[in-house]
């Protein structure tokens, strides 16, 4: 139970549905008197356009079945390779009701499924050791990763993974250029930009981008786009934590910042229509602005070409995770899957490669991006306030200028 008068907010949540919780529920929110009078008629609920099943994945198979692919999962990746040590795989499901009652009488419902299978595999050969992960999930039931294929093919990448991890060297260090591979290194675009233009940090002004809507903030070729509206992505809502239709909404056009994040209550202080982004992580929380599925359009250029075009730098085809500063927007990276770049040619594997910049200056130093933009598999968790939500992220391949924290030679 939530109500808000300007910038002040009183929320309350019980752990069970009962006369007496919703009443000491009320009487918490009457510290922020809302000019409502109590009396509520509920209208009917509001239809929503269907972006996934409303199946429960939590049914359907029984346990015994998932601990027995688990079985097989481990089986079959000490079977592929004989310098496999450890083997941790993982079937996570989960299947969230809500409803929502609007002053007014607006009712909202929404049914959110949401399955992931990570595969991680540690390989040793006597001297040294690799690590390598692969996940996938999606607003679905498990049906589509249960299948030999595949979980397989989810084995075979985090083995590949590890392999490459076990024969790497020690990467390189300084200012260099740096091609980002398609997919989940699009995390980076999350945190160092996507967090930046949440409409709360804006409307406080902590924000790198606070107070900048029409201005030039990246490179003219950038396109950034946050939609909850797409079929099945992990990020995906048919409608957000306060009822509002979930959008595609631009907020870098081109270069140009168009747009911030927004819930109710930021929009409204701000004076513009909210988003469809206020999120919670359960009924526990408020809401707040939050991304869904954030990713840069794609550009015109193969990948290949993009590749050609270095003489000297590295190729980050896959993140392990970092952390951005909010107001400055700097930010570092690790990587967990980098070659070297050299003379237009993908060489050998590196590790303890990170990037380290600021948000708005690397946007600005993009100079290529390729046709292949893509999503990345269904792994990806936010966390803000200590909240964490399911999001998506996607980026096409490109070229930036970034400081590469390695070995020095």
């Amino acid at each position: 139970m939530r109500a808000i008068v300007g910038e002040a907010r009183a929320f309350a949540h019980a752990a069970e549905l009962s006369e007496g919780s919703i009443k000491r529920a009320a009487k918490v929110v009457r510290a922020v008197h809302a000019g409502h009078n109590g009396r509520m008629h509920l209208g009917p609920i509001v239809d929503n356009k269907a972006l996934y099943i409303s199946d429960n994945p939590l049914h359907g198979f029984s346990t015994e079945i998932k601990i027995n692919i688990l079985k097989d999962i481990d089986a079959y990746a000490r079977s592929q390779d004989s310098r496999v040590c450890q083997v941790s795989a993982t079937l996570v499901g989960s299947w969230q009701a809500v409803q929502i009652i609007r002053t007014g009488g607006q009712h909202i419902a929404d049914v959110r499924p949401l399955v992931r299978i990570n595969v991680q595999i540690v390989v040793g050969d006597g001297k040294k050791m690799g690590c390598g992960y692969y996940g996938c999930g999606g607003r679905m039931t498990f049906d589509r990763y249960i299948t030999s294929d595949s979980w397989k093919y989810a084995t075979n990448e985090a083995l590949r993974i590890a392999l490459v991890d076990l024969d790497a060297i020690e990467a390189p260090a300084g200012d260099m250029e740096v091609v980002l591979g398609p997919g989940w290194p699009g995390v980076m675009l999350h945190e160092a930009v996507g967090h930046g233009l949440e409409g709360d940090f804006n409307r406080k002004n902590t924000s790198a981008y606070s107070g900048m809507l029409g201005q030039q903030v990246a490179s003219k070729s950038v396109t950034v786009i946050d939609d909850g509206t797409l079929p099945d992505r992990r990020g995906s809502i048919a409608v957000d934590d306060e009822g509002t239709s979930s959008r595609h909404n631009v907020l870098i056009d081109e270069g140009i910042l168009v747009g911030y994040m927004h819930d109710r209550q930021n929009a409204r202080l701000m004076g513009v229509p909210t988003t469809g982004n206020g999120r919670r992580q359960s009924h526990a929380y408020p809401p707040i602005p939050r991304m869904t599925n954030t990713y840069m359009a794609a550009g015109s250029l193969e990948p290949e070409e993009i590749l050609r075009s270095v003489k000297r730098g590295i190729y980050a085809v896959n993140f392990a995770g970092g952390s951005v500063d909010i107001t400055s927007g700097k930010f570092v990276f690790s990587m967990n899957e980098a070659y070297q770049l050299e003379n237009g040619k993908i060489g050998h594997a590196v590790k303890g490669a990170t990037l380290i910049g600021n948000g708005p200056d690397l946007m600005g130093k993009i100079t290529m991006i390729a046709n292949d933009m893509k999503f990345d598999e269904g792994i990806g968790t936010c966390g803000k306030y200590g909240q964490g939500i399911p999001v998506g992220v996607g980026q096409p391949t490109l070229k930036t200028i970034v400081l590469v924290g390695g070995t020095v030679n």
